[in-house]
């Protein structure tokens, strides 16, 4: 039977090569990110210059150094199988509604491209996208690090830079926050507007830079949001409406120090204790599932 690459749990740099519409040899090096996801594979793009320096050191005066390469892309190879050629374009359609509200500053912008996948003796639609890299720490925010969470994560970003200070950067906090709360504007002009609202709540999914930029990094899971009562759910089974939603509120509330506006619709109704509980079992099931199964649908 031929394996078909969207149903591994990871790939790297051979499966990579072996695939029809990638040319090998390459100009590129390929590494697995350690963000490989439900929804896709996740590979970092390098510069062979830059990974040959990461292996074997380079002098800076008299001691030498392994600097880490830096991807030039993010190549990421989606899971999702599609029957018809609209159902990929539908795909990329909600890219281009987040690209709208977000790109270029608060999110990493991304070139999706549909090629046609050879899978035995067939040839299928396969969605990939060459995004650009966006370098940072992760802004989660269901963070229960420290009263404030913004002062803690521009410490670690000061240490990432190699800052002995003990203090966060103020200038650098100032800048943040109001990155953060122009970010959470334009989410919310984007639900208003549009009806889509990104991934908010998985971990990872959000990246504040070194410069203050608050960047949404994952665009594989943008949903249409539904005001019904029935709590819609991904084609994995998960919440992800309503937890980002909630992941939302996390950071205006959490990060930000301020009040929820139950006025906003988007929060009266997805906020309410009832439908906050079933989306805590919705969640709940969902994990167990994946416990059971596997997070890519193989018994464990």
């Amino acid at each position: 039977m031929v394996e078909d690459i969207r149903d591994k749990a990871f790939v790297g740099e051979r499966d990579l090569l072996a695939l029809n519409f990638i040319r090998s040899p390459s100009r590129f090096v390929f590494r697995r990110h350690y963000r490989t996801g439900l929804r896709s594979h996740i590979l970092e793009v390098l510069n062979p210059r830059e990974v040959r320096k990461e292996r074997k050191g380079v002098f800076v005066g008299t001691l030498k150094a392994y600097p880490r390469a830096r991807p030039l892309k993010i190549l990421r190879i989606f899971r999702t199988k599609f029957s018809f050629l609209k159902e990929a374009m539908d795909e990329i359609a909600t890219v281009k509604v987040a690209e709208t509200y977000l790109a270029p500053r608060f999110m990493a912008v991304s070139e999706e491209f549909l090629v046609h996948y050879k899978v035995g003796e067939r040839y299928e639609i396969m969605l990939c996208g060459l995004q650009v890299y966006v370098p940072g720490a992760i802004l989660n925010p269901w963070t229960t690090v420290g009263n404030d969470p913004l002062a803690h994560i521009t410490k670690a970003l000061g240490r990432m830079s190699g800052s002995q200070e003990e203090q966060p950067d103020e200038e650098l906090m100032a800048v943040a926050r109001g990155n953060l709360e122009e970010f959470v504007r334009r989410i919310k002009r984007m639900v208003r507007e549009s009806g889509y609202i990104p991934d908010l709540a998985g971990v990872g999914n959000i990246v504040l830079t070194p410069e203050g930029r608050v960047c949404q990094v994952d665009i594989n899971n943008i949903s249409r949001v539904s005001f019904q009562e029935t709590i819609p759910l991904d084609d994995r089974g998960y919440p992800v409406c309503d937890k980002s939603a909630q992941a939302l509120a996390m950071l205006e509330t959490r990060w930000l120090g301020k009040e929820i506006d139950f006025n906003n619709s988007l929060y009266r109704i997805f906020l309410a204790p009832e439908r906050v509980e079933k989306v805590r079992r919705l969640e709940k099931g969902f994990h167990e599932r994946l416990k059971a199964i596997g997070p890519f649908g193989h018994m464990l």
